[in-house]
């Protein structure tokens, strides 16, 4: 049984998001921008990287302060080799009852039912236009939008639902696509999140007038196919629920910017290489990666995360301002978003 812990704003945790890498097929331009992640980039080196053991046993040691969902990221997380030894491995952690993998879905056609037996629950996967010049602009990697709806339909028939489809919307890049999304998803079962733009690390040359509000997207789709609110299913949940009012199914919107939940956050992120960051938006973290190797017991590393997570007082989406634009943040690709 796992205790209750709390950090200084009373928000207990929950949710772990593990990177297992940070290399990436895709070269999204709010994310990986290929100015910066080009062939002169120094990703991190195999030794670096956290073992699936060592992954495993940070779980394990989570699960007892009260984490109940893992998500897998990365990078992209599927380029990562075994990655279904991993999901089985955590799988049997007792405590962890959801395991999600977020991914471009890419490779989602060969690996997705080897995913679901390994004991993958679920998967949400980025797509980011139907149109395909469109979406090859964004994630520069000349990647067609029918092999990642192909990718869809194959976790989709091992059984890797609820499936979400996240979409970032950048205004007069991608927003005139927002109602293809909507009623391309619509009455699949699948659930299309749209995600305000956010500034986050400090390489996508994020600014806020080209951040499309999550009002904006409801008022959008809402006059097309009439929505109404849902309550959120659990606390510390990321997006604001939606449902067709004829029964078409639902959507998301993550309001980061404009709408701000840092109030209920239950998210803690591990990097790759085993640093501990308490925010999306964090400029500084916690090695794990050297007490593991140390030789550190489970109790010592459990003492570890009680004392990061009670000391815990992120609350940077609230305090966006002109000022911590320029705050040193790590990126979305080291840390899976």
């Amino acid at each position: 049984m796992s205790m209750q812990l709390v950090d200084t704003l009373d928000r207990p945790i929950r949710d772990l998001r593990i990177s297992v890498t940070d290399r990436c097929n895709f070269r999204c331009t709010y994310c990986m921008p290929k100015e910066i992640f080009n062939r002169e980039y120094k990703f991190l080196p195999r030794e670096l990287l956290l073992s699936f053991e060592e992954i495993v046993r940070l779980i394990g040691v989570s699960a007892s302060i009260g984490v109940e969902k893992v998500r897998i990221t990365g990078g992209e997380p599927l380029l990562r080799r075994g990655i279904e030894t991993l999901i089985s491995d955590i799988a049997a952690i007792e405590d962890i009852r959801d395991i999600c993998l977020t991914t471009n879905g890419s490779l989602l056609p060969r690996q997705a039912e080897v995913l679901a037996a390994a004991g993958l629950d679920r998967v949400t996967v980025s797509l980011d236009s139907l149109d395909d010049e469109t979406f090859m602009l964004m994630n520069d990697a000349a990647f067609p939008v029918s092999q990642v709806l192909e990718g869809i339909e194959a976790a989709a028939a091992a059984g890797l639902v609820p499936l979400k489809v996240n979409m970032v919307v950048k205004k007069g890049i991608n927003d005139s696509s927002i109602i293809d999304m909507a009623k391309h998803f619509r009455g699949t079962g699948h659930v299309v999140r749209f995600i305000e733009y956010m500034d986050v690390g400090m390489t996508n040359g994020w600014r806020v007038d080209e951040v499309v509000s999550s009002a904006e997207i409801i008022e959008k789709i809402g006059s097309c196919y009439p929505l109404e609110l849902v309550d959120s299913d659990y606390l510390g949940e990321v997006a604001q629920r939606y449902r067709y009012v004829d029964g078409g199914g639902e959507i998301g919107v993550i309001s980061s910017v404009t709408a701000p939940f840092c109030g209920d956050c239950t998210r803690a992120r591990i990097s790759a290489e085993g640093n501990l960051y308490t925010c999306l938006f964090a400029s500084s973290s916690i090695d794990l990666r050297e007490p593991l190797r140390a030789g550190a017991s489970d109790d010592d590393l459990r003492d570890l995360l009680v004392s990061v997570w009670k000391a815990r007082s992120d609350r940077y989406s609230e305090r966006r301002s002109e000022a911590t634009l320029s705050f040193p943040k790590v990126e979305m690709s080291y840390i899976g978003g």
